[in-house]
């Protein structure tokens, strides 16, 4: 299988994409940068590039032109505002379009892997895009009924049972076979990353498990059946555990990957720890995405402040998903 592009999405063309994304690329050798391409606007790319104090020429995805230079895909959009941080109707349409192209030239098999950075949700609905994120989008736009939202680090990786709903309804979400198919979802990501026996813990929803139900049932009701029917399919996976010690004992290699039951349960611990490093993967879906884990921070877009660790952490990521999915289909 020949190597195709890893694309990235440049995100809010009003946030730090381009910025955090043009850093990333620049620090790249020629050779490596032409493994990537950006889907985005190239006028906002061009300001990125100037803000952040670069010198990173861009070039149409293709042969031809400056070897050194960015593959850019061009995607147009009416009516941009044509500066940064600010809250736009069509910021929100360029986030839905650059994604579009993203899917259907990876669905396509003309790029191995989406990295995307960020996208603002107020923007995306005002333009009539009705999702919660990149996940919810992404699983519509592939025709998946699942998804599910990993956040990878060096130390600590977390798989959601539900990410982006109220608490109350994370709870009802929480039935034994979403369990299961959470133990299942990340137990064949991490085989396929190289961990031959994946070691997985559930973290119990509430506190101290239910502590035998004086603090309630539902570990023992919804969160532990979904435990052991993946222990019957042969899955290494121990839980309810209380979620007070968890994630330490995870932290510290006793564990590979930590079941959260909802978005704070999985996204505090990991934040704390690794808030830099930590990468947004995508789950379920037929193609491969992963993301930087923070917001377009429109308070210091096109100040040349943003900080590109994060972007690092996701190509670097998006390289491993790419070599997984080459060394499939050999």
């Amino acid at each position: 299988m020949s190597e195709q592009p890893i694309v990235i999405t440049m995100g809010d063309p009003s946030g730090v994409g381009a910025e955090v994304t043009a850093k990333a690329m620049a620090g790249l050798s020629p050779e490596e940068r032409a493994r990537y391409a950006v889907i985005g606007d190239s006028d906002t790319m061009e300001r990125a590039v100037r803000a952040a104090g670069l010198e990173l020429g861009l070039r149409p995805q293709g042969p031809g032109g400056d070897a050194s230079a960015l593959q850019m895909i061009h995607v147009p959009v009416d009516g941009l505002p044509g500066k940064f941080g600010v809250l736009s109707e069509a910021c929100g349409e360029a986030c839905f379009r650059y994604i579009k192209k993203a899917v259907d030239l990876t669905s396509a098999g003309d790029a191995s892997c989406i990295v995307t950075a960020p996208i603002n949700k107020a923007a995306l609905n005002s333009a009539g895009h009705h999702y919660d994120g990149h996940t919810g989008m992404l699983a519509h736009l592939t025709g998946c009924k699942s998804s599910w939202m990993l956040l990878a680090s060096p130390t600590l990786n977390v798989l959601h049972v539900s990410t982006h709903v109220s608490l109350k309804d994370a709870i009802d979400r929480a039935t034994p076979e979403r369990v299961l198919e959470t133990i299942r979802t990340g137990h064949n990501h991490l085989r396929r990353m190289g961990i031959a026996a994946p070691r997985i813990a559930v973290a119990g929803i509430n506190p101290h498990c239910g502590e035998d139900g004086l603090f309630g049932r539902e570990d023992d009701t919804q969160i532990a059946p979904g435990v052991a029917m993946a222990q019957k399919e042969g899955i290494d996976v121990q839980g309810p555990i209380s979620a007070d010690t968890v994630y330490h004992r995870a932290n510290t290699g006793a564990f590979d990957l930590v079941i959260a039951q909802y978005h704070d349960q999985g996204h505090i611990p990991i934040k704390l720890i690794a808030f830099d490093t930590a990468v947004n993967v995508s789950l379920g879906l037929p193609i491969d995405r992963c993301s930087v884990d923070h917001g377009t921070a429109f308070d210091i877009a096109g100040t040349g402040k943003a900080n590109h660790v994060n972007m690092l952490a996701a190509l670097d990521y998006a390289g491993k998903l790419s070599a997984a999915k080459r060394a499939q289909m050999a």
